[in-house]
């Protein structure tokens, strides 16, 4: 193999697979990149597979010499991300042996590889279902659930986002028990086409859920195409496909029956309050100074004369409180909540007011937008604090 490409896209390649490049490798390949050159298309292709999460991107490069190599990672990243970023790189691979010569300007730096015929290939989805997502929509709807997900790998199913697919319908989901996040989109234009009965229930065509870890390298991928009109979606067999112009991303879906959020939301609330968002958010961001002293808990009292009492009290250090302008309808009420949960929640809503609907102090309550725009519902459970 001999090539030569630019430093800085060399470097911004290496960056981005690494991202699937296993932590705690099961075996020494799984700790290296596997470089790919092809001669008739004048592309170097670059891929980090942990078994779990694959990231494929390629960009064009002189190749002299088609081949393919797998490279330490953390090793190729430091040296590349070294070189000046103004001179080519060349990379040559000796043939009946696994050194790599890694050439700039400035010198040169000898490598051992391992060879490619172990590394493990990405799966292909050849049948299964396929559709087209629009990048802005996904986008947003991933931004809107994903703080959500647990971090509790005891709740496996729970450290993902759940994605229903249906026509022109885009809903997804996440909890972690404690609170719950769910947006639903209805202006799709999914193209799905549908192959296979795996993960098909009777609303939805596909439902998947998809680690969160993983989702974050799928954001990466997708903001950076948020211009482009669609990006391309495969799944099958418990696997997902992430496929736009020179990326790919792959992941495995976690299994399992995604709980039935739907029947936690309360059908109706005898209590509605109006808050201005931003007003609500620098409050809360104020008293959490004293509440993350302690408990996180947030109390707001809320009463006839207009105003809703925000405070908390961090034993043997101090407490605070602010009032906050409120409209309500309703009988008096005096909640608490973990602030953490409530400014999560609050700062992914884009709505000028935000409506705060409960019925006790005790049972679920949920944010959603002031407006008619965004089908967004917010679900916190009141935290209960002793008077």
């Amino acid at each position: 193999m001999d090539i030569v490409c630019k430093q800085s896209e060399l470097n911004n390649a290496i960056q981005l697979v690494s991202r699937a490049v296993a932590s705690r490798p099961t075996h020494p390949i799984l700790s290296n990149l596997l470089v790919t050159a092809d001669e008739v298309t004048n592309k170097i292709s670059l891929t980090g597979f942990d078994l779990n999460l694959g990231i494929q991107t390629s960009f064009d490069a002189t190749v002299s010499q088609s081949g393919a190599i797998t490279i330490p990672s953390r090793l190729l990243s430091e040296i590349v991300s070294k070189l000046p970023n103004e001179s080519p790189v060349s990379l040559t691979v000796e043939e009946l042996s696994d050194n790599i010569l890694l050439k700039s300007e400035r010198g040169s730096f000898n490598i051992k590889g391992i060879p490619s015929d172990d590394y493990p290939k990405l799966p292909f989805v050849e049948s299964g279902t396929s559709l087209e997502i629009d990048p802005s929509s996904f986008l947003q709807a991933l931004k809107m659930t994903i703080f959500s997900s647990s971090n509790d790998e005891s709740k496996q199913l729970l450290t993902g986002v759940n994605f229903k697919f249906k026509k022109s319908i885009l809903e997804s989901a996440a909890t972690d028990g404690h609170r719950l996040a769910v947006i639903l989109n209805n202006d799709q234009d999914l193209n799905l086409q549908d192959n296979s009965d795996d993960l098909k229930d009777s609303d939805f065509n596909l439902s998947v859920t998809i680690p969160t870890r993983s989702l974050r390298e799928i954001e990466k991928l997708v903001s950076c195409k948020s211009h482009e009109n669609s990006i391309k979606l495969f799944y099958d067999k418990g696997q997902v496909v992430f496929i736009s112009a020179n990326q790919i991303i792959t992941t495995r879906t976690l299994e399992g029956t995604y709980p039935n959020y739907s029947q936690l939301i309360p059908d109706s609330f005898s209590k509605v309050f109006k808050f201005n968002k931003n007003s609500f958010i620098e409050s809360l961001e104020r008293i959490a100074v004293l509440a993350d002293q302690q408990s996180s808990v947030v109390k707001i009292n809320l009463n006839d004369d207009g105003y809703a009492s925000i405070s908390a009290d961090a034993q043997d250090i101090g407490n605070a409180e602010e009032l906050l302008p409120v409209t309500y309808s309703g009988e008096k009420l005096e909640i608490a909540f973990n602030v953490k949960y409530l400014l999560e929640g609050l700062r992914v809503i884009s709505s000028e007011n935000v409506l705060l609907k409960c019925n006790l102090s005790t049972t679920p309550a949920v944010l959603v937008p002031d407006d008619n725009i965004t089908s967004f519902t917010y679900l916190v459970m009141p935290v209960q604090v002793r008077s």
